[in-house]
Parts: structure tokens; C-alpha cells; sequence
């Protein structure tokens, strides 16, 4: 694998990076900067190059983790946080909420996930997932309800963690995004951008590493010991940008909320429907 090869593991990296948790759809991108110009299943092969937008998410997880550590600690009960509590002096938010939150999407991604890989990694159904995400995140700001109840992880209920997962089943759709489907949803059920976004990182910890584990383990044959190199400069490059991005992105949502990203989105939409059909 010579030195350009390994410079498209890198830029495919940084697009992972910097998008995943940003409400623009890391996937989306990855699909078109890789379809549009990289064109890695050239040399990985259809499903290895697939398999690699999936696996080098694991990069962006390991920096959720990093930020997160603490808190995702305290839900398996490996660490105990200080700060908030309910009257038991424990904190609300469960394991339980995780688990409610990521099951829809899971389960319909286990059940969908051949058709997804088959029929919706294209340049066309990223266009449409970008320009309807955009109409939601816009409708989600503007009429999302104008109190805001729930301003930390502890008051999430039960409900509002089971609903937000049907709102990430939307995010299956390439082109859609897992943290502006979720964040969106979250904004409808009183939830304030932050807290939102908080929510969306801590649930995509097991639902990112569950799907990267199942299209390793499916996919395992077409992988080659001399993609290696390739997979790991993607996995690190993702890394460290998403460490970066994560920690961006967290102290700026509550500013700015929603509407300029489905503004960026739209704009992305229009430029590659036209380089597309004209």
C-alpha cells in the first residue's frame, strides 16, 4: 500500500472525525468524498471500503469515550460522580436510559443492515437524507416548545430516552445523522441543545461499536493483512480530529443550535445534486 493510498485513510479520517458529531452526517460525507473522488473500493474491494466507513467510526468512539469517560464509568458502576443526585443521593440517568434510547435503531439496523450496505451507501441517498434532516433540525429549533424542562443527563426520563431512540432510528438513512436526528428529537421533547447532545454521544458508544463489531465480523473475509496500514491511519486520524470536534462542538451547540448546520446541509444538498444532474 504506497503513500497515496494512505493519505485517503487520513482525509477519510478527518471527515469522519470532524462530522460525526456534528449534525451533518459523518457517513454522508464519507460516502461522498470517497464515491466522488478517493474511490477506495478500487483498490479495497466494495465491501472492504464499506466495512472501513464503519470501522474507522470506532476512532471517532474512542474520543467519546475520552470526553465521556466519567460518566459512561458511572453507568456500569465503575466510578462515582459527584455533582447532581436524586434524593437516594444517586444520579437519574441509568444505564437503563442508554439501553431504552439505542435498542430501536439497533434492532432495525441488525434487521436492515444488508439493505442499508447494499442499497443506500450512494451520492443520491445522501441528498436526500441531508436536505430532510435539514427540515427537521429546522423545524426542531423553531417549533421545538419555548421551555425548556430538562437541562441536565439526570432529568431525562424514560420516556423521553425511548423516544429520542426512535427519532436516531432516522439516522439508518446515510446522509441523515445519527446527532441531528437525535439532537432534533431530544429539542422536541424539551430537551436543550446541550443536554441533547450529551445524550447522543453517551447512546452512541454501544450502538457504533455494536455495528462496527457486526460488519467486521460479517465482512472479515474481504479484509486483506496488507489494508492494515490503511485501516489504522483512518482509525487514528478519526481519533484525533473527533477529540477535537467533540469538545468544539459541545461548547458551542447551546449558542448556536441547529439552524446554521441545516443550512450547511441544504447548501451541500444543492451543490451535489447539481454536480450530479447537470
Amino acid at each position: 500500500m504506497d503513500i497515496f493510498e494512505l493519505l485517503k485513510a487520513l482525509l477519510l479520517g478527518f471527515v469522519e472525525g470532524m462530522t460525526e458529531f456534528a449534525p451533518v452526517s459523518s457517513t454522508g460525507h464519507m460516502i461522498i468524498v470517497d464515491d466522488m473522488w478517493l474511490q477506495t473500493q478500487e483498490f479495497l474491494g466494495k465491501y472492504s471500503a464499506n466495512t472501513f466507513k464503519i470501522v474507522v467510526q470506532l476512532g471517532s468512539i474512542l474520543a467519546v469515550v475520552v470526553v465521556f469517560w466519567k460518566r459512561l464509568f458511572s453507568l456500569v458502576g465503575l466510578y462515582k460522580l459527584e455533582g447532581e443526585h436524586d434524593a437516594t443521593g444517586t444520579h437519574k440517568l441509568k444505564l437503563r436510559h442508554v439501553l431504552i434510547g439505542l435498542l430501536p435503531a439497533g434492532v432495525l439496523g441488525v434487521i436492515f443492515e444488508d439493505v442499508i450496505d447494499e442499497k443506500l451507501f450512494s451520492v443520491e441517498t445522501v441528498i436526500i437524507g441531508l436536505a430532510v434532516g435539514a427540515f427537521l433540525m429546522i423545524a426542531a429549533d423553531k417549533l421545538g416548545p419555548k421551555e425548556i424542562k430538562t437541562h441536565t443527563l439526570d432529568q431525562i426520563t424514560y420516556r423521553q430516552a425511548a423516544l429520542i431512540g426512535l427519532f436516531q432510528c432516522l439516522s439508518l438513512w446515510p446522509g441523515f445523522s445519527r446527532s441531528g436526528s437525535t439532537i432534533s428529537g431530544g429539542v422536541f421533547l424539551g430537551l436543550n441543545h446541550r443536554t441533547a447532545a450529551d445524550f447522543t454521544f453517551i447512546m452512541a458508544v454501544p450502538i457504533m461499536m455494536g455495528a462496527s463489531l457486526i460488519s467486521l465480523v460479517k465482512n472479515w473475509e474481504y479484509i486483506n493483512a496488507g489494508d492494515f496500514g490503511f485501516y489504522a491511519v483512518g482509525f487514528v486520524s478519526s481519533f484525533i480530529f473527533a477529540l477535537l470536534s467533540i469538545r468544539f462542538f459541545l461548547k458551542l451547540i447551546n449558542k448556536i443550535k441547529l439552524v446554521p448546520f441545516a443550512i450547511y446541509r441544504l447548501v451541500l444538498a444543492a451543490v451535489l445534486a447539481f454536480i450530479l444532474y447537470t
